[in-house]
């Protein structure tokens, strides 16, 4: 199995008190990352750009070190990677401030040119993924995939932020929605984008997602597809609710490619992003 997971890649401090820890992130990259531990059978490329600063090499040195693939991340002459920082409440909650407006990975795929994705059996991305790009390049990249018969996995990880408009937002994502072979939206993201109350979100993805799960935080995710009655623990405590989703994604893709059931899948992504929460930072120990 050939995974290309697309996005970018970010340095992270994680604020405690008066200090902070650095560290390297980024959704897709986190989920990437908890693919690949989980699913060592599979081969996972990371797609994205970085600059020729230090910092940038520490970042790919970083990722070739969790064995997902380096060599279709471009290192760019004179540009740098994003940066954000994480502090969170008592509850664990998170809050992030960024500096990535100049960041190399905005520029991915600004030539039009998208034959670096063929060859894989699957692409993950997400909302983030796209809102970082220029709009033009979202269109192109959504005709490029009316084209293709990739599988295509997506979470809409919707940051109003990073988007020019809530009209480009909801376009594209209702369009990668339409495409998308695994759906793995949460449902916090999907009401802030849509307006919608969860009931809604619940009826919209169960009417008509083949496949994938609706993340629900603690209370655990709704089947898409096929029906599945269990239950989910909760952690037993939260001090970091940084790459829940991101673990929950990565934990969920892995049991579906290792050949588990839905039912399996959904308890691993579950269990996995319950452990992550329970650490600092989006990627926990090996």
């Amino acid at each position: 199995m050939r995974i290309a997971c697309i996005g970018e890649a970010m340095l992270e401090l994680s604020v405690q008190g008066n200090s902070a820890a650095i560290a390297v992130a980024g959704d897709t990259l986190n989920t990437a990352i908890y693919l690949k531990r989980n699913a060592p059978h599979c081969q996972v490329d990371y797609i994205s750009r970085l600059g020729s600063c230090s910092f940038s090499h520490r970042i790919r040195d970083f990722i070739a070190a969790q064995n997902v693939g380096v060599e279709t991340i471009e290192m760019r002459p004179d540009e740098t990677p994003g940066l954000y920082a994480i502090t969170t409440n008592d509850t664990g909650e998170r809050s992030f401030t960024y500096w990535r407006s100049a960041s190399a990975a905005r520029t991915l795929f600004d030539t039009g040119d998208f034959s670096i994705l063929e060859g894989y059996e699957a692409l993950y991305l997400s909302g983030i993924s796209l809102a970082i790009l220029p709009h033009q390049v979202r269109l192109a990249f959504l005709s490029w995939l009316g084209q293709s018969d990739v599988q295509l996995i997506y979470d809409s990880n919707y940051r109003p932020r990073l988007w020019d408009s809530t009209d480009h937002a909801r376009q594209i994502t209702r369009s990668m929605w339409h495409r998308a072979d695994i759906a793995l939206p949460s449902i916090d993201d999907e009401m802030a984008l849509f307006g919608e109350t969860a009931a809604e979100v619940e009826n919209r993805f169960t009417a008509f997602m083949g496949n994938g799960a609706l993340k629900r935080g603690a209370d655990g995710p709704i089947s898409l597809g096929e029906s599945v009655d269990q239950t989910y623990p909760a952690a037993s405590q939260v001090v970091d609710t940084t790459a829940a989703g991101d673990s929950f994604n990565g934990g969920y893709l892995a049991a579906l490619f290792s050949g588990q059931s839905q039912a399996q899948a959904l308890r691993s992504g579950h269990d996995l992003a319950a452990q992550v929460v329970q650490h600092r930072g989006a990627i926990i120990p090996a």
